[in-house]
This record gives structure tokens, C-alpha cells and sequence, in this order.
């Protein structure tokens, strides 16, 4: 076969570092960015924290026409070409950081009761193999002969599965209550078990999970009332034993010292007689500059040592790190004037909401509204929307919050998704948890009060809300 050259012309879209860097920079929230710029501090001796002392200034030096590099664009002032710092707190307050003493986990909890059992030697190591394959919420996830190949493979023992299983019932009736369950099932009937203490109700709450868990799972109570022969308020009241049960006991060692995440908001709004005050919120972000270590670099260069090839070389790393801290400090500037411009799109736009703080004053508003109105490419107004929080006088809202779908009624006035997601919360929680209102009978709630709204999309709207359905939402 010959082999042939042709020439064809094709378009390509190619985003330069910078771009990426700052398409990057824009996705982090403001509880990740000072991570974000400690990580690139590191990476870069050339970029550094703005010392909070007074700074000299730098006076730019007249380089020589010989020079292979302009080193007058390395000189200036130590003023921060960028400050992060916080503009919402005082510049007396401190951040003060509490170490966290560190805490044992279930697992070890549980060896440490297994001292005080009289176990064999072959019993403890089958113990230690049983609690190192507990999951997180106290689960044994691995089958009992998954286990004796486990002990056969690595610890050279011959062990049956009978001996597993005694082992495991022992570990069974540890503390935390339900831990080395194989399942939701053996965990609750395990608790439920050990709370009994001769009362009927605690007694009709274990025959429930061992006798009729199925139903109960899918809350079929006139089943489970039947089978059990029991009358109504007996069952309520056994129903109300079972869901006190913890269904991931593997959490309980930790569970009141677990941190629970903190919302750090992107945004803080202040609204007073009509008025919008928008800031951004960089709090404990550093104020970045380029290194005066480097610059100094840069000027022993310009004054003649520039002639060996070892000398060229170290110049150009030391112009490389300056022109990469130079070019994160722009896009860390050019990521708060986007934040910003963007926000306040959203701000203008969805004016009515924040001014009341009531969902059913929110317009349908989609990405490309925005996008059109700051000039802006979709995909940025998302990542800016993506993760990010404001901080209102009606509280705290995630900016998808205010991206909703629109919707027509019977007048042919348009309406956001979010008002017809209200109308449905409210409707779910007026009815009967005794007979709760299925997705049907919930369309046609809304077509009487005017929205034109299918079956399938109440469900998808549901589903949205977390709201189970209607079988799931019954009550006794």
C-alpha cells in the first residue's frame, strides 16, 4: 500500500493553563479555596503570605539593552497584587484553632470487652478477624465461611464454621448494642431483644422483627396487626420501641463527638429599607505576593551574572515560578470578580426573593438566564453555582437554590418549580398519615389550584424533596 500525505483544516477549542487554572478556582467554595492556596504556596517558593508588618517598596532598576530577559516587569512595590482577607470580621479578631484529642474506635472498644470474656487462644484470633471485618456502622458484611478460608489462608487455622458463629454470637453481646449483625434485621431483633424486659409492648416489638419484618419494612400494619392478633394501639406502641433502635450501632462510640460539617457562605447579603449590600466572604484567606527572595533573584541577574549557562538556567526557573505566581494571584483575582458578577446577576434577577425571603416570589431562572446577562459561557455561571453558599437576612441558601425550571398555569402565567415544590410540601404535610395522599390524588391537588402538572412529575418532584411515597409516609 502507497502511503499518501493529505492536508486537512479542523477547528479546535484549546484552553490555555491559565483558563483551566481558573475554571479550576472557580468550582472550590470558600470552605477549600485557603487550602487551595497553601497548596500552591508550597509548590511555588516564589508565591507567599503578605507579611502583616509595614512592607518597603521596591524601586524598579534600568536593566541593560544586552539582557536576555525584561527584568523590569519583576519589580514593584511588596504591596499584595491580591487580598483575600477577610472583609465581613474585624482585623482585631484571631482564629483560633482547637486540636481535637483523638478517639478510639468501636473496634477497639470491642477487643478491649473481649479481654474480660474467658476465650481460648484460637477464639480471640478468630475474634480479632471477626471485628477487623466490621464495617463502619458495626455490620459484619462477610459471609461466616468467607471467614474460616480467612483464618485458614493467613493465620493457618482449621476451624469450623460452628466455632465462627459462637464466637460471633459472643461479640453479639457486647456494647454497643447490634454491632456483629449481618444484616438491619439481626441488628434491631438484637436490641430489641436485649431492652425486653418482660413487657408486653417490648415483647410484641421483637415478634414484630423476627416475625413479620417484611411487613413492617413496607409498613403493612393491618397485616402485621393480624398475624400477631394484636389491636391497633398495641401496635403503635410497639412501633414506637422499634424505631428507638439505632440502626448503625458501629456509630454510637463516636457519635456525640462526631463534627458535624460547618457552611462557610461564599456570600454575605445585607438588606436594609430596599437596599443590598454584597460582599464576598475570604475569611482566614492570606494575602498573596510574590516573594522578595525571588525578586532580589531577579535583580542580582540584571546586574551582570547572567553570563554563564548555569546562571541563564537558574534565571529562567526563578522567571518561571514569578510568572506561575503572578499568573495564580491574577486568577484568584479574576475568580472573585466572576463570583461576584455572577452573583450579582443572580441577585438582580431573583431581587423579589431576597427582599422577602418567600420561595413563591423565586422566578424560573435557568443557567443560560444568567449566562446571557454577565456574558458568561453556561458552563462558568455552573461552576460558580456549584457548591457555593449566601448568607441572607432569611438565612443561608445554596445558589442552586435559585435555579428552578419554570412552569405554566391554566392563565398562562409562568411560574418556578420551586412554588409548586412548596404547594406539595404542604400538602404532604396536612394529610392524614393515615391514609397519606398518593402521587394521583396529589395532581390533581395541584391542577385545582391551577398548575397544569402531570402524574410523573409530581413523582420526579417528590423524589426530589427526599419525600418517600405514600405507602412509606403511613402513621399509625
Amino acid at each position: 500500500m502507497a502511503l499518501k500525505q493529505q492536508f486537512s483544516q479542523k477547528q479546535e477549542l484549546r484552553l490555555s493553563p491559565q483558563q483551566i487554572q481558573l475554571m479550576k478556582l472557580l468550582q472550590i467554595p470558600a470552605a477549600e479555596l485557603e487550602q487551595r492556596i497553601q497548596q500552591e504556596i508550597e509548590e511555588n517558593p516564589a508565591l507567599e503570605h503578605e507579611e502583616v508588618a509595614p512592607q518597603e517598596s521596591l524601586e524598579s532598576e534600568e536593566q541593560e539593552g544586552k539582557e536576555e530577559f525584561d527584568f523590569s516587569d519583576y519589580f514593584d512595590d511588596d504591596t499584595a497584587d491580591y487580598k483575600t482577607q477577610a472583609n465581613n470580621r474585624s482585623k482585631d479578631e484571631e482564629e483560633y484553632r482547637v486540636p481535637l484529642s483523638g478517639e478510639r474506635s468501636f473496634q477497639d472498644r470491642l477487643i478491649e470487652q473481649l479481654h474480660w470474656n474467658d476465650l481460648s487462644e484460637t477464639d480471640y484470633t478468630i475474634a480479632e478477624v471477626i471485628v477487623g471485618n466490621l464495617d463502619e456502622s458495626g455490620y459484619l458484611n462477610r459471609s461466616v465461611d468467607a471467614l474460616v478460608d480467612d483464618l485458614a489462608f493467613h493465620f493457618n487455622m482449621d476451624v469450623k464454621e460452628a466455632e465462627v458463629l459462637n464466637v460471633l454470637y459472643q461479640i453479639q453481646e457486647l456494647d454497643p448494642a447490634g454491632v456483629g449483625a449481618r444484616n438491619l434485621q439481626e441488628c434491631l431483633v438484637i436490641q430489641a431483644k436485649r431492652k425486653a424486659n418482660g413487657s408486653r409492648t417490648k415483647d410484641i416489638s421483637v415478634r414484630i422483627l423476627v416475625e413479620c419484618f417484611e411487613a413492617f419494612t413496607k409498613k403493612h400494619y393491618d397485616k402485621i396487626a393480624q398475624k400477631l392478633k394484636i389491636d391497633e394501639s398495641e401496635l403503635k406502641l410497639a412501633i414506637q420501641e422499634i424505631l428507638k433502635l439505632n440502626p448503625k450501632p458501629g456509630g454510637t462510640a463516636k457519635g456525640n463527638d462526631k463534627l458535624v460539617p460547618q457552611i462557610i457562605p461564599d456570600f454575605m447579603l445585607n438588606e436594609a429599607d430596599g437596599n443590598f449590600e454584597l460582599t464576598l466572604n475570604a475569611r482566614n484567606m492570606p494575602e498573596l505576593k510574590i516573594s522578595k527572595e525571588y525578586k532580589n533573584l531577579i535583580r542580582t541577574f540584571s546586574e551582570g551574572a547572567n553570563t554563564s549557562k548555569t546562571d541563564k538556567q537558574a534565571l529562567t526557573f526563578v522567571k518561571h515560578k514569578i510568572d506561575s505566581a503572578r499568573g495564580f494571584i491574577d486568577a484568584i483575582k479574576q475568580r472573585q470578580e466572576t463570583l461576584m458578577l455572577t452573583m450579582g446577576a443572580i441577585l438582580e434577577f431573583q431581587r423579589p426573593f431576597f427582599l422577602t425571603g418567600d420561595n413563591a416570589k423565586l422566578r424560573p431562572m435557568i443557567l443560560k438566564d444568567i449566562a446571557e446577562q454577565v456574558q458568561m459561557d453556561i458552563s462558568t455561571v455552573s461552576r460558580v453555582a456549584n457548591s457555593k453558599y449566601i448568607q441572607t437576612n432569611h438565612g443561608i441558601y445554596l445558589l442552586k437554590h435559585f435555579f428552578s425550571e419554570a412552569m405554566t398555569t391554566d392563565t398562562g402565567e409562568e411560574v418556578s418549580s420551586k412554588e409548586v415544590k412548596e404547594i406539595l410540601i404542604e400538602a404532604i404535610e396536612n394529610e392524614d398519615k393515615r391514609a397519606p395522599i398518593p402521587d394521583e390524588k396529589l395532581m390533581e391537588v395541584l391542577n385545582k389550584k391551577g398548575y397544569n402538572i402531570a402524574r410523573r412529575t409530581v413523582a420526579k418532584y417528590r423524589e426530589q424533596l427526599n419525600i418517600p411515597v405514600a405507602r412509606l409516609r403511613k402513621k399509625l
